[in-house]
């Protein structure tokens, strides 16, 4: 290569963004040789055809990529080396999870507080109850609190609540033993995801509060520690007793209902509810409700006709994470909330905000 298309490694550096001792140590590791070395002075120079590499190469090492890993990438077809930072991110997402819990469980273990058992929960119940709520939660920038789910355990049951403002859902659980005493706090939602795989293998589970977060025990496996969340939960009693009356109410089967939504070509869909039947159909305020293709489910209903449009986002996790075979839908109104509970079973409530048809 002509000596004109070349750079000093000082120049090179400042160009891809590495130190000099960088690129010598990547050099001397083989993931990055310069194109030409002095046989007399020993300077290295480098090609222009080499800045994406060295490029790509900080930009491996700044999200912590091990050197094997990061050559593996560089070395890689476009696919191979997607699925290779997919796989590196995943390990860093999980490895931070468990440092943040463990982090969690040693603050509380400094603070020599001992645990106290504020319900205990048939394993497997608890895990369903945890993936239900879940759907309802959300990472929004500056409320950390609706990633979370607000645990209550009182005297009678333990309450797991969460909301992302769209959604709210409400969990009810019997404990097995009477609790030490009762107890509300908000726990970080990505444990208790975590959490629910070990725990749903347990016959019964010990939930015990701690200084800075809960403990799920099993016996014969390892304890799980969840964060609690600062910050204050959304007022979901307020808006539980807040709720109009009830002017329609439709019982409709669940999984007729589902296959309608995925059905249902837009991100909008509106539900028509009248002559013992649920229509699903886009929501679409461009033709009258009965000229837009949809799917009607036999439904027993009983008050008065309502058309009501949601979001898909919002209403399908909703029906899907329903108790049981069939769901009572209980609406207020087009602009109100519709409350979707099992139809025999009352443990799981889940609350979702319509949109307005145009």
């Amino acid at each position: 290569m002509p000596n004109s298309e070349l750079m000093p490694i000082g120049v090179f550096a400042r160009r891809c963004g590495l130190t000099s001792s960088a690129l010598r140590f990547y050099a001397d590791s083989g993931l990055l040789p310069p194109a030409e070395v002095d046989p007399v002075s020993g300077y290295r120079y480098y090609g222009a055809d080499q800045l994406e590499r060295a490029a790509t190469l900080r930009r491996l090492r700044e999200i912590a990529m091990p050197l094997a890993a990061a050559e593996a990438v560089l070395d890689a077809g476009a696919e191979e080396a997607a699925r290779l930072l997919d796989e590196h991110v995943a390990r860093v997402v999980a490895d931070a999870a468990a440092t943040l819990r463990e982090a969690a469980a040693i603050k509380s273990a400094l603070a020599g507080a001992p645990g106290v058992t504020i319900a205990t929960l048939k394993g497997p119940v608890l895990a369903d109850a945890v993936e239900q709520v879940l759907t309802a939660t959300a990472h929004e920038p500056g409320m950390p609190v609706l990633a979370g789910v607000r645990v209550e355990a009182g005297p009678e049951a333990v309450t797991l609540t969460a909301t992302d403002r769209y959604r709210l859902s409400v969990r009810t659980l019997v404990s097995a033993r009477p609790p030490e005493r009762t107890w509300a706090g908000t726990v970080d939602g990505d444990d208790l995801r975590a959490a629910a795989c070990a725990v749903r293998r347990g016959a019964l589970v010990r939930v015990e509060a701690l200084p800075h977060g809960i403990r799920l025990a099993v016996a014969g496996r390892e304890d799980r520690h969840c964060r609690l969340l600062s910050g204050e939960f959304p007022d979901h009693r307020l808006m539980l007793a807040s709720l109009g009356a009830v002017t329609t109410r439709a019982t409709v089967a669940k999984g007729p209902l589902l296959r309608a939504l995925e059905e249902q070509p837009g991100e909008r869909v509106a539900l028509h509810v009248a002559d013992r039947a649920v229509r699903v159909h886009p929501l679409d305020g461009t033709h009258p409700a009965t000229t837009i293709p949809g799917t009607t489910i036999p439904a027993a209903t009983t008050g008065e006709a309502l058309r009501i449009g949601f979001e898909l986002t919002t209403l399908h996790p909703a029906v899907s994470t329903a108790i049981g075979p069939d769901l009572m839908l209980d609406l207020r109104g087009p602009d109100q909330p519709v409350t979707i509970r099992s139809a025999d079973r009352g443990d799981l409530t889940t609350l979702a905000m319509p949109v307005a048809s145009d």
